[in-house]
Parts: structure tokens; sequence; C-alpha cells
């Protein structure tokens, strides 16, 4: 076994927060990436046939761009007609390129004057059928842009409160653009923009009473743990109730006229002066998006003491569970269980640890709880040892992919435990969550990729890497699955068996996600943003993800925006 890396991260460990976007509504254009996930379901899944597990090794680089920008390109660029839209980190320039010119030169650049508060990290951009680019800045504001000039149509400040955390991207649904909010000792939340003037629709808190938190009759709580007025300030103690950040993933289904997301960790960090459920902390939520009224909600890990965030995402898929067709939301949480869910009533149909888990044997599915371990309680006084998966998640905000051919879920996770020293919470305040030394888990090695089938709970094949992984899954078509690594290679594999096909080596350490996109000139392209944090600057969840990866930063910091494409056809002779 490879000598453990033990690398000691004070503070929290996940600030950063972003959230799904996707033109809602009207069905996805076949060739087009308009929004984050590619489909407001969130399964990453190009339809695209032209890419083949035979013809892969034929990738090469089409063209490439840089950003002018360095740290973590995370998220993925959006593809509208014959336009790519390139974001950045802070100071979160967008670049619109013309994908009908040889080497899409620029048509445009938005160069926001706000100075940046913190990383400014987003995983990207929101588009509107209405022809409008929605973008959240480092400074906390919200911005509208024409697509087709980058001038600004409106912008607003939204009023997030002291210690909240920059907004990282908005996710648009019908004619409103949500953006969540969060951080240390404030109450997460998640409010609607009138997609033409900006205007505040409605907005939802995580904690506090049931009014704010929009939990009326008829919502619905499946189990008895989470029935009963006003539980998001009843289940705090003395403490109010705080965190809960509302910055993840959003996904929406056009049939129930559901937006689904999820909640983050409570505040302060130290368990110890919150007693309680905590709720609605590390929450699955299913809301109206008319008005925000919550349809259902279900707590995944109550009163959480290692540091888990609840903001993965959701993926909406239909598919069959016990021989039963069902309408599933299948969720793979930090924590380190896999959930499949009946998206229509928030009930638990199976929930199966999907990496190593030790802080809870099991998810009681009768009562919709963990069966937490006792020996791995976190403790004010002494040091809680081998806590699996480590706080930062067995899963990052890297989103996972789905592939309809298989019926398969393609995951990237983090292979870390962690010891848990915890008097550092009490002292030193609300976003400290104690000294966490982390160390890869079983096998040495700090990541996976696994195939999941969550019609079973059973990982189907698994391929392991030396650095976590930190950026997002595709699957295509054309039977493949491409995911990037933090030290740089962008990998494409097959679906059925997780055999390695091609691989790239890009400029910088991946944390982005791929896409796959048809061209103006009929061919099919891959896309994928490299950049990570630079060494030492331990300022976001990429950055601790390079901290559990070597110590320090693994390649260079990017960005770097690199698309593929097979050899062009030859063109036809003269006539």
């Amino acid at each position: 076994m490879s000598h453990p890396l033990r690398a000691s991260v004070v503070g929290a460990l996940h600030i950063l927060g972003a959230t799904v976007l996707a033109a809602q509504g009207a069905p996805t254009p076949w060739g087009a990436w308009a929004a984050l996930g590619r489909t407001p379901d969130l399964q990453r899944y190009s339809p695209l046939t032209e890419i083949t597990r035979a013809n892969v090794k034929n990738l090469s680089v089409a063209f490439n761009f840089s950003t002018g920008v360095l740290g973590p390109h995370d998220g993925n660029p959006l593809v509208v007609n014959d336009v790519m839209y390139v974001h950045t980190p802070a100071p979160n320039r967008v670049y619109a390129l013309d994908l009908a010119r040889p080497g899409a030169p620029t048509r445009w650049t938005y160069a926001p004057a706000d100075p940046p508060s913190g990383p400014g990290t987003t995983l990207g951009l929101a588009y509107h059928p209405s022809g409008k680019l929605f973008l959240a800045l480092a400074s906390g504001a919200l911005v509208a842009l024409d697509a087709k000039t980058g001038t600004v149509v409106w912008r607003i400040q939204p009023d997030s409160g002291p210690g909240a955390l920059a907004p990282r991207t908005p996710f648009v649904v019908k004619d409103v653009v949500l953006l969540g909010a969060g951080g240390a000792g404030v109450r997460g939340r998640v409010s609607a923009y009138d997609v033409a003037t900006g205007a505040e629709r409605w907005r939802a808190y995580s904690t506090g009473p049931d009014s704010e938190v929009r939990l009326t009759p008829p919502a619905k709580a499946l189990y008895p743990s989470m029935q009963g007025a006003n539980l998001g300030a009843s289940t705090w103690g003395a403490q109010s109730g705080a965190g809960g950040a509302a910055t993840g993933w959003y996904a929406y289904d056009p049939q129930l006229d559901l937006v689904y997301y999820g909640s983050g960790r409570p505040a302060p960090a130290n368990a110890d002066v919150r007693p309680g459920d905590n709720k609605w902390s590390m929450t699955i939520w299913a809301r109206h998006p008319d008005d925000g009224r919550v349809a259902w909600v279900y707590q995944t890990t109550p009163h959480d003491e290692w540091g888990y965030d609840g903001l993965n995402e959701m993926i909406l898929v239909d598919i069959l569970v016990s021989g039963e067709p069902v309408k599933a939301l299948v969720h793979f949480d930090e924590n380190g269980f896999a959930y499949t869910l009946d998206r229509r009533t928030g009930k638990v149909l199976l929930a199966e640890p999907y990496g190593q888990v030790t802080w809870a044997s099991r998810i009681d599915l009768a009562t919709g709880l963990p069966a937490v371990n006792p020996a791995f309680a976190t403790s004010a006084t002494q040091t809680t040892q081998g806590v699996c998966p480590a706080a930062i998640g067995l899963k990052t905000l890297a989103p996972a992919a789905y592939s309809p051919q298989t019926g398969w879920f393609y995951v990237p996770t983090v292979n870390a435990c962690m010891d848990y020293h915890g008097p550092e919470a009490a002292r030193d305040g609300p976003l400290v969550g104690g000294v966490v030394s982390m160390y890869p888990g079983l096998g040495g090695y700090r990541g996976r990729l696994i195939a999941w089938d969550a019609t079973a709970g059973k990982v189907k094949w698994v391929v392991t890497e030396p650095l976590p992984l930190g950026g997002g899954a595709l699957t295509t078509a054309g039977g493949l699955i491409f995911y990037g690594t933090l030290d740089g290679w962008l990998k494409a594999l097959d679906q059925h068996s997780g055999a390695e096909l091609w691989r790239f080596k890009t400029a910088a350490g991946i944390v982005g996600s791929p896409i796959s996109y048809l061209g103006p000139d009929g061919r099919q392209y891959v896309a994928i943003l490299s950049g990570v944090t630079p060494t030492g600057a331990v300022q976001d969840s990429n950055a601790t993800l390079a901290a559990v990866a070597t110590g320090g930063g693994p390649t260079n910091a990017g960005g770097i925006l690199t698309v593929f494409a097979l050899p062009a056809p030859p063109s036809p002779p003269p006539h």
C-alpha cells in the first residue's frame, strides 16, 4: 500500500457552490448544449453518434482558446446555435466564440468591473430562449446579458447578509431565474427573479419557520422524524438555524413542474452547540417553481457532524425498480450513500454506499434515517479516527452522467478518509469544523470512476485514479464516457466495460466537465475546460482537492478550452 498522504485542512472544506442551468420548457435542440447538464434532468447525455468506441482513438485537437484567467475552471461552456459561450472564475469574464468561422474567433467579451470577493468560482452561465445569458459574479451580483452582443440587459445585487458567500450559477425555469445563497452564520435560501426585469418573484429559506421555508400543506414528508410544524426552527436547540446553503445543483421535471435541489451542511460546524436534527440542512427539496412552495422534502443527514454537504446533483430518470416503473431521482450524496427516490413523493426506494463508508452502516428504508455508527461520532474533546468518507465527501460537486444505453450512472468520486479533531470548532467560529487530516481510503488511491446501477444499488465496474476526481462526466450515444483528471488528462472509456479507449494531456488540471455538441459544419465535437487553483492557495474545494492529492497543486493553473473532433472528411475533387 502506498504511503498515506495526510493533509491538514483547517476550516470549511466546501465553500464552493454551483447551480445547474437550463433553458426549460422547450425541447433541447438535438446537437446543442444550451445548459450545464444539457437537459434539465441533468443526465449529461449527448445523443450524437459520430464519435464511437471504434473511432474515438482518432480524436485530435480542432481548436483551443486561452481564457486569460488562472484558477479553477469549473463547469462547462454552453453551445447555442453557432456560438460557444465560455466563462471564467473571478473576474468572471464571458467570451462568445463564433463556431461558424475557422478557429472560432471571439464575437464579443464581457469583462465586469467588479472587484472579486473570493475565488469567484462558477459553473457558468444560464441561457433563456429569449436570448439572455445569466451570470453570477464574485461580487454577489446577478447579471443578465444579451446573448448576441454581450451588453448588460439588467443587473441586481441580491442581499444575502453578512457572512454569505457569492452566488455561483443561476438556473432558468420557465420565466424565472433561480439563484441560491448560503454561507457561515447565514440561512441558506433560493430566490426566483423575473427573467425580463430581474424583479424578485419569491424567496424560500432552508431553515426557520414553515412560512419562510414555504413548507405548508399539502407539502409531504413521508417519514415521522420529518413531520411536524416549524421543524426548521425547533430542531436546533438554543442555536438559531444557519447553514443549509442552496448553492448547489438544480434539476427540473416539466411534466411534474417541480424543481429539485439539495441544501448544504448546518452551521456552526461544531455539532455540540446545535443539538437536534438541524432541519432543513442536508435535505433534498422538491419545489413548485411558480411560487416556491415545497412539494416534498427529505433530510439525508440529520445533525451532520462530519462536514458533508448535500449540494450534489439530482439526476432525473425513468427506470425500473423492483420490476416497477418509477419516475426516479438519483442522488450521490457526499455522505457516501447513493439514493434512488420516487421524485413524485420523496420516498426512498434504495440507499446504498457507493464507496467506503464508516460513519453509518446503512439507511433504514422504513424510517429514512441513517444508522449512525457511534464509534465515529465526532467529539469536542478527542480525535475521531478513520471516518469515511472524509469531510470533502465521497463525491464533490463534479457531476455524474447517465446513459440510457446501459441504464448506468458514471460517477467521479474521491477515495479519502479522515481523522477529525473537534476543539477548534468551538474556538474559531461558525465556518470552522475542526482540524481534519485526510488520507487515501482502501487501496491507497485517491480517486475512482464508477459505473453505478441505481435499480439495484450496485457498482458495475471501477476505474481507479491516483488523484481525486474533481471534474464531471459525459456520456454519448457512441457508447463512450468522457471525464477529466486533476493532472490534466481527458479520457474516453467504454461505457459497458470501463476499458480506456483514448486519452489526451491538456495544458492544466481538470475540474471542469466535458460536453459534446454538433458544430455548424455537421461534425461532432468534444470540449473541456482545464484549470485548477494555483499551488498553495487553499481557497475553495478544488484547492482542497489539490491539497488532498499532493499537498499542493498537481498541474499548472490553466485556464484553457480544448475542443476535439475526428479528422475532417476529404474535400470533394473540383469539377
